[in-house]
């Protein structure tokens, strides 16, 4: 039986806040505490500071951490690393950035850069392994071409964070559309809606920028087959296919084609490990949120934060400000957007059933309100990865980062004007489909 709303249930919540806030006053850098020690310190909280008997509490946890959703979201971590491990590692991420860079003509450098950005990220579903993967030759073309590196090294960020907003298998929209239990499609189709006319603005911007371009960039021989596993997982995605079998035949894809390019068996099975052993830290994040926000829930913890977060809203208008605003906040506060998605996520989805808000709106903007406010972050993962590799201050790419800057405004506007239309009226009770 769930206890009425009680403010002290959201305790855990404050010390997890708290052990963030003491560790960028005290090192002035968030890195410092290890996200899994933060929610073991936070989910330890949780048990010893409830109510109720020792045993009572720890099953509470237990059922939070082994609920379906948690589950299901821990198997596509898994698959999702696997296929993105094999992928990078038989060169798929190569072959996309030369096949960018071949098609497209030699004024068009800066949009070709911002393609393969997106397409990796979207196919990979990493921002930060794109970044890491792109970074380097960006910065390369930077030097033949004339542009600044803090300029091209925004172009990489700013087609990453498109991808991993977009992608089926980014953990943003794992979690995403897991906490309000809608399809990875539907959300697909309402993000799509809001950021796409924001990347052919970004694209048209980029393309200005290349007239004129001088110098010449050499490619590699292109071996379009190992393109081919990205395509097949986005284009089976997007018909509507499931995503874990979509995942599985984009391993067994990749693998087939490293084998026939000298890739062994071993090495295919070292990736597809490197790239799961990736998703660990997500994966026990996870499964200690999922604990934690049931003690919390049992408390009456969100009850409670939700009857007073939304005591003077009286439109969706509104409710959907206040969702964009806490996942905004919580991911200035924890410099990483999937864990400010596991957070507000259970939070958001108690808002938008209280004001019929369609689901799918709601993992909409969650993921978009998170990634434009990770992608603009100087001390995030993506800004700090990829000014490190380029050996640059992360705050003199933030001017370049048009894409990120963008789909802010583009996700205000569509709060302001209830767009899309659609999904903004129709019926918002929505079940599990992959």
């Amino acid at each position: 039986m769930v206890h009425k709303p009680n403010g002290w249930a959201l305790f855990p919540l404050g010390v997890f806040f708290s052990l963030y806030a003491l560790t960028f006053i005290f090192t002035g850098n968030l890195d410092k505490i290890p996200i899994a020690v933060a929610f073991l310190l936070t989910g330890l909280a949780a048990i010893l500071f409830s109510k109720g008997k020792l045993n009572t509490r720890i099953s509470v946890f237990c059922k939070g951490a082994a609920n379906e959703t948690i589950l299901l979201m821990v198997v596509i971590f898994i698959l999702a690393g696997a296929f993105a491990g094999s992928a990078n590692a038989m060169g798929a991420v190569d072959a996309t950035v030369n096949a960018a860079l071949y098609l497209l003509p030699h004024s068009m450098i800066p949009a070709s850069i911002f393609i393969a950005a997106c397409f990796i990220s979207m196919s990979m579903g990493t921002s930060c392994g794109t970044i890491a993967a792109l970074t380097p030759i960006a910065v390369g073309i930077s030097s033949q071409i004339g542009i600044s590196i803090p300029a091209m090294v925004g172009i990489v960020v700013g087609g990453a964070m498109f991808g991993d907003n977009l992608s089926y298998i980014s953990d943003t929209t794992i979690v995403a559309t897991r906490t309000q239990e809608v399809r990875m499609k539907d959300k697909f189709i309402v993000n799509l809606r809001i950021v796409l006319p924001v990347a052919l603005v970004v694209m048209l911007i980029y393309i200005w920028q290349g007239i004129g371009l001088t110098g010449t960039i050499v490619t590699e021989e292109i071996a379009w087959i190992k393109i081919l596993p990205y395509l097949v997982v986005l284009v089976a995605a997007l018909a509507g296919a499931n995503v874990i079998l979509v995942l599985t035949v984009g391993i067994f894809l990749s693998g087939f084609i490293g084998l026939f390019d000298g890739f062994s068996v071993w090495n295919w099975m070292a990736a597809a490990e490197k790239g799961i052993l990736g998703m660990s830290e997500l994966i026990i994040v996870s499964l200690m949120a999922g604990g934690m926000f049931e003690v919390i829930r049992f408390n009456g913890g969100i009850d409670w934060l939700i009857s007073k977060f939304t005591r003077n809203i009286r439109s969706k208008r509104k409710a959907e400000g206040s969702i964009a605003a806490l996942i905004s906040f919580t991911d200035l506060c924890t410099a990483n957007n999937t864990i400010a998605l596991i957070i507000v996520g259970p939070i958001a989805r108690k808002i938008s059933d209280t004001f019929h808000i369609n689901r799918r709106r709601t993992a909409s903007l969650l993921d978009t309100f998170s990634c434009f406010t990770q992608g603009l972050l100087p001390y995030g993962a993506q800004l700090l990865i990829a000014s490190g590799i380029a050996q640059i201050r992360p705050v003199s790419v933030v001017p370049y980062l048009y894409y990120p800057f963008l789909i802010g405004i583009a996700a205000v506007a569509t709060i302001i004007f209830q767009y899309p239309k659609k999904y903004t009226n129709e019926s918002w009770e929505l079940g599990i489909k992959n």
